[in-house]
């Protein structure tokens, strides 16, 4: 058989189309993507069904907690869960040899930090769960600055409190509140107190709880609660976690940075923050 014969180029051609990765041959299939198994995310077993958040993680696997606080330990494998519906590899952290260098509020955390003595200004927030919330993620940055925040247990009096505290260029107030929307009570108490040595922010959500993405809870959103139910215990009713209380406990605990909240909530406290320190 020669060069001219047409099974020879029949051959080569075949041989090429083989060669070549783009020309119809068979394809490595993408390997899925890895992420960090840290404390808090939520994954799904695709077998089982199983969903919920990682409460540690070892050689021997890693260890899932529901909405419902059920727990089961799984095998670590390629591929072995699901976020988002899509396949990935959880594995497990790096040993972490220094302490992180950024606060939970994402700032350049201050090694070796001594508070500083408060300020006059104040930050407000409406209950004793907003103040834990904004320790949690902003206690660092509240230390360095010498910020106070205290909570209010409501906003009924608000105007009558704002007098007493006395603002002014010295002595900045900040004010958090839930549910500051177009229209709203909270919003017409708000625009009644703000002026040039006092801010009011907020965020949409009905609680600060529901300021807090879902799935840092191992849920997939915040169930909804009718009208004239008490936001907190409806919640706990529907999710199984027993009384606000036990709720409050699985919630903040959850929470371990900026990242877990929804931007509306560290967008307003950022503001607040930054307007207490801010220069006369």
């Amino acid at each position: 058989m020669n060069d001219a014969d047409p099974r020879n180029s029949a051959q080569r051609i075949s041989a090429h189309r083989y060669s070549d990765p783009l020309a119809g041959g068979t394809r490595r299939k993408a390997e899925p993507p890895t992420v960090v198994g840290e404390p808090g995310l939520v994954v799904e077993d695709p077998a089982s069904g199983f969903c919920g958040a990682l409460v540690s993680i070892g050689k021997d696997g890693a260890m899932l907690e529901d909405a419902r606080g059920r727990r089961r330990l799984f095998r670590l494998r390629a591929g072995g869960f699901l976020i988002d519906g899509k396949p990935v590899t959880v594995v497990r952290p790096p040993a972490r040899l220094s302490a992180p260098t950024r606060s939970a509020s994402g700032s350049v955390r201050v090694e070796g930090l001594r508070a500083r003595t408060a300020r006059g200004g104040r930050i407000w927030v409406e209950g004793i769960h907003d103040a834990e919330l904004v320790e949690r993620v902003w206690g660092h940055d509240l230390r360095v600055e010498g910020l106070v925040v205290e909570p209010l247990h409501g906003i009924d009096d608000l105007a009558a409190a704002v007098a007493e505290f006395g603002p002014s260029a010295q002595r900045k107030l900040g004010i958090l509140v839930d549910h500051l929307v177009a229209g709203s009570k909270e919003t017409r108490t708000a625009m009644a107190v703000t002026g040039p040595h006092v801010l009011v922010t907020g965020h949409p959500y009905v609680d600060v709880w529901q300021a807090i993405r879902p799935g840092v809870v191992g849920i997939r959103a915040w169930p909804s609660v009718p009208r004239g139910t008490d936001w907190k215990t409806g919640v706990c009713a529907a999710l199984g976690w027993g009384e606000p209380a036990d709720g409050a406990r699985r919630v903040l605990g959850a929470v371990r940075s900026y990242r877990d909240l929804e931007t509306p909530l560290v967008t307003a406290v950022e503001q607040l923050i930054d307007f207490a320190t801010g220069a006369p």
